[in-house]
């Protein structure tokens, strides 16, 4: 009985395992599958006002790279990540983004967000993009920077448990929600060599009272608890009151037109990063708006660089 258990152990493997043994851990992949891109005419959410036909169709066909589908655990829930890179790793330890999307719940965005992940892969990073739980079938409930932070620290041991992620050249690009998600991460102590954002509020309580007709049934549905915690929700989502937090080099990005968050978000956070001695940088793209359509190619090529000029040997 006791050859027979070792010849079974020998044939099913040692990540086989090491996964029966050992308890549910935070970062533990649970399930993988590789993602099928629907044809353009089929493809939802934004896809059409960021993508032409032509883009779209050579992104998703070059059979360099491969989107995968990630379920893995943080704090007990199954959520869900998206994970972009060369279908051929072997041998390889490849730089890496974690890509923080934007916006609330949402459900599948592999197709908006392929043309990044595309541009980021052809220079040679893989991708990893947690989507926070409640979104794309995860469970869980979103606090938009609340305890689905959390989703984005346990992302790390993803990232380590993958043979080909260099674990010591991680980089973090935020959009949005996601920036926000990015300076928390930062706050955290992520080990990221550097970070860039895009349209990223950083003063939660300046952002809310900017459009209190559009925010206020918002704010009750994802805060129901708002009133009785309001100074901790506030505190904690606006990078503004803990700047001195941010110490990883920062790539800041703005639309000089955004109608979602004002610039002046980016513009109050630099002036803080100058006072100390941070380093950073800020570029407002006039007449653009929240997520920089407009210049799409140029703002994901400054955030690459950026990387790359953060590359440890």
């Amino acid at each position: 009985m006791r050859a027979f258990f070792l010849i079974a152990i020998s044939l099913l493997g040692v990540d086989w395992l090491t996964g029966f043994f050992l308890p549910p851990q935070n970062g533990m992949i649970i399930e993988q599958t590789t993602y099928s891109f629907p044809a353009y005419e089929q493809a939802t959410g934004r896809v059409k006002r960021l993508h032409s036909k032509q883009e779209y169709e050579k992104i998703i066909g070059d059979s360099r790279f491969e989107l995968l589908k990630l379920k893995y655990l943080s704090d007990g829930l199954k959520v869900v990540a998206y994970l972009y890179k060369p279908k051929n790793t072997q041998g390889q330890k490849l730089p890496t983004v974690i890509y923080n999307r934007g916006s609330y719940i949402r459900g599948d965005i592999a197709n908006e967000l392929v043309m990044t992940f595309h541009r980021l892969a052809s220079d040679g990073f893989t991708v990893l993009a947690p989507l926070y739980r409640g979104s794309d079938g995860g469970e869980g409930r979103d606090e938009m920077g609340g305890a689905d932070v959390d989703d984005l620290m346990n992302i790390l041991p993803v990232a380590k448990s993958l043979a080909f992620i260099d674990a010591n050249n991680l980089f973090m690009y935020g959009q949005s929600r996601g920036g926000m998600m990015t300076y928390q991460a930062i706050k955290n102590e992520f080990p990221i060599n550097a970070a860039a954002v895009v349209g990223a509020f950083t003063d939660l309580d300046e952002l809310l009272k900017s459009d209190p007709q559009t925010y206020q049934p918002l704010i009750k549905a994802i805060w129901p608890d708002f009133d009785s915690r309001k100074d901790e929700i506030l505190r904690t989502r606006s990078a503004i009151r803990w700047a001195e937090r941010i110490t990883a080099p920062l790539l800041i990005m703005h639309g000089g037109a955004d109608q979602d968050v004002n610039p002046s978000h980016s513009l109050k956070l630099a002036l803080q990063l100058q006072r100390l001695g941070r380093k950073y940088e800020l570029v407002i793209y006039a007449d653009d708006n929240h997520i920089l359509s407009r210049n799409q190619e140029d703002r994901d090529g400054r955030a690459i660089n950026w990387f790359m000029r953060h590359l440890k040997k």
